[in-house]
């Protein structure tokens, strides 16, 4: 019975951790937990598996919270190929892709971490303050309160009342990343500032492993030029694809078999906004085999 909920618990791991690797490992270590200690006395399976899933959450953000403050230059999640994604959660009724984005994951690393749980848990996974309130072991009226001020703090309109979240039709999210592929590949300079607005933003993750830009470049101008030089310098053997990435589509580049990086884009208007570009190798691991 515990497997049934593992589409579930990944996704609120990966959500709550922004990282494919530990919230696997926070996933298998509720099974082995749940699996010793027997869910015969649990009176409701679901609510006691996320509780737990979410306080290995916790324990490992506490531990990885120092590491984050020096870590160089921009921070972005590991990127979630979409065939990834599927395996964990076949039935994607309940798990919302627009809050699988990057932009999306990077507005709930700013809540604190049990508001990040509260959020989640109603927003995303559709839960009650009931049951709300038996993960975090808080009141239903303090869980009510957390998710009205974390919803406030990233500014993120609710998926209920007829409201949702802003983002572009994935169709034409792909058409627009499509016509971004075919500009930089031919050099079209021209095509490429059309595509990006003026005040856009390239983030770049390389985590201190790679060479990578430490700080986000801004500009269409700065950006076009940046990534053409970056093209010209593309080592022997690269090559990528066009792919589902965080529920979108997106860029995933290898040099012969090996992951190179993966970029993602926030569209807005039929222009790209921001740029998300992960190299850091240690979250590229998981997608040698893609």
């Amino acid at each position: 019975m515990v497997a049934t909920y593992k589409p579930l618990l990944f996704a609120l791991a990966y959500r709550m951790l922004g990282s494919v690797m530990d919230a696997e490992d926070a996933v298998q270590e509720t099974f082995l937990y749940a699996n010793e200690k027997g869910l015969t006395h649990v009176h409701n399976p679901k609510a006691y598996l996320c509780k737990i899933v979410t306080n290995r959450c916790i324990d490992t953000l506490r531990s990885a919270s120092k590491k984050r403050e020096v870590y160089v230059g921009p921070w972005l999640p590991e990127p979630l190929l979409h065939d990834t994604a599927d395996d964990h959660a076949p039935d994607l009724a309940y798990i919302h892709k627009e809050s699988l984005s990057t932009a999306y994951l990077l507005l709930l690393q700013q809540l604190l971490w049990v508001e990040r749980a509260v959020f989640l848990l109603r927003e995303v996974l559709d839960y009650d303050y009931e049951e709300i309130a038996d993960v975090v072991g808080k009141s239903s009226t303090n869980c009510r309160q957390i998710f009205r001020r974390a919803k406030r703090a990233i500014s993120v309109p609710s998926e209920r009342g007829g409201e949702s979240i802003k983002q572009p039709v994935r169709e034409q999210t792909a058409a627009v990343v499509e016509q971004f592929v075919q500009a930089l590949a031919s050099g079209n300079i021209a095509g490429l500032l059309a595509i990006v607005k003026s005040d856009a933003i390239l983030y770049s993750d390389g985590g201190g492993k790679v060479n990578a830009a430490i700080n986000p470049i801004v500009g269409a101008q700065r950006i076009v030029m940046f990534l053409a030089g970056l093209r010209a310098k593309a080592p022997e053997g690269y090559h990528f694809k066009l792919t589902q990435i965080n529920g979108q589509m997106g860029i995933a580049a290898y040099v012969h078999e090996q992951p190179y990086n993966v970029m993602t884009f926030r569209i807005e208007h039929g222009q790209i906004q921001a740029m998300y570009n992960v190299l850091n190798p240690d979250k590229l691991r998981h997608l040698a085999s893609h």
